[in-house]
């Protein structure tokens, strides 16, 4: 499949039959799902209509979701990771919409850009994109970025090639977001400061 379907054809394919998965329209709209092998016409009469392993896969994945809006789009209301430190990061039922719809966005874009479209390993986006991406993880997993008026992580580059360091004053906040980062696919080490405080090492993980 060179394109994604068009809505006419989404709404063919989400309208198969969970168990066979055959499918109905018209013969334009079924004979372009078989050019983009996403169905089959059977051989025997009737010569129904069914769907491909592709056209299942993409049926059981839902509607595509749009990828995550690039951080630099910060001056224009529209959706950015939180890393730490904002003074606006206020929790609210339509911010964990917004953090919901990109960690989806972002994960479809691991399937479709991953070589074996593993969803549990981040992909070269993320990798040019890295606090922004560690970001998104730890919201999207409820962890609280850090505001003017609550503790909580930061997110901030390091002079180390594809890493991050992310701070947080409570041990337990750290370690959850250690163990945040590690189920979404990056590797993570721990490290004390000259201070004494605790930081976190992450780096997305390659296999």
């Amino acid at each position: 499949m060179t394109r994604p379907p068009t809505a006419a054809q989404r709404r063919i394919i989400d309208a198969a039959d969970p168990e066979t998965g055959r499918i109905t329209g018209s013969e334009a709209q079924l004979a372009r799902l078989v050019v983009l092998k996403l169905a089959f016409r059977h051989p025997r009469p009737p010569h129904a209509h069914f769907l491909t392993p592709e056209g299942h896969r993409l049926r059981e994945a839902g509607p595509e979701l749009p990828p995550p809006p690039e951080p630099e789009a910060q001056r224009d209301g529209r959706f950015r990771a939180r890393l730490g430190g904002e003074p606006d990061a206020v929790a609210s039922p339509a911010r964990t919409r917004e953090v919901r719809t990109a960690w989806q966005g972002l994960l479809e874009i691991r399937r479709m850009t991953n070589p074996d479209g593993a969803l549990d390993r981040p992909c070269a986006w993320e990798r040019g994109r890295l606090e922004h991406a560690a970001a998104l993880a730890l919201e999207a997993a409820g962890r609280e970025p850090a505001s003017t008026a609550a503790p909580g992580y930061r997110v901030t580059s390091t002079p180390q090639p594809e890493a991050v360091s992310v701070h947080h004053p409570d041990a337990a906040g750290l370690a959850a977001c250690a163990a945040t980062l590690t189920e979404a696919g990056w590797q993570v080490s721990e490290h004390a400061g000259k201070r004494g405080e605790r930081w976190l090492l992450a780096s997305p993980r390659r296999t």
